[in-house]
């Protein structure tokens, strides 16, 4: 049972982010600090990545952990309200990143995803995963 009407869930949920949200935002600015240049929200590559290294082929998506499901197995017994909705909606959502991946890596993408905790708790780490991505693939183009 919802403790909101129909009407203020609604809004509630409209107002969500689907791009731009603060983890983001936080990975975004750190790599253009750290010299690194991307594209955001390229709707043009499958799975809509918030940060693209388009010519180098590396996808970055930066996930919430309730909308992705992270620890999922022990979370999803959490729901006390309209779990008929919320189990089956996170498990949709789990399944297609995993679709997404599997697209992404069949066609030649290094697929990077990092969770909003490890943004806020890890920047560092998040970049120079970023980085050494980057400097991964700089190295196989240049031998090419």
């Amino acid at each position: 049972m919802d403790i909101l009407t129909k009407e203020q869930r609604r809004k509630n949920m409209q107002h969500v982010k689907n791009k731009n949200s603060k983890i983001e935002i936080t990975l975004r600015r750190a790599l253009w600090k750290a010299g690194l240049r991307y594209r955001k929200n390229v709707r043009s590559i499958f799975g809509c990545p918030d940060i693209a290294f388009i010519r180098l082929k590396i996808a970055v998506f930066c996930d919430s952990e309730f909308w992705h499901g992270y620890d999922w197995e022990n979370r999803k017994h959490d729901f006390k309200s309209n779990q008929d909705f919320w189990i089956p909606k996170i498990e949709r959502n789990i399944a297609r990143d995993k679709q997404v991946n599997e697209y992404l890596k069949a066609n030649g993408w290094l697929v990077l995803r990092f969770f909003g905790n490890e943004i806020k708790k890890n920047l560092t780490n998040c970049v120079q995963e970023v980085l050494n991505a980057v400097n991964q693939r700089k190295l196989v183009s240049a031998n090419c």
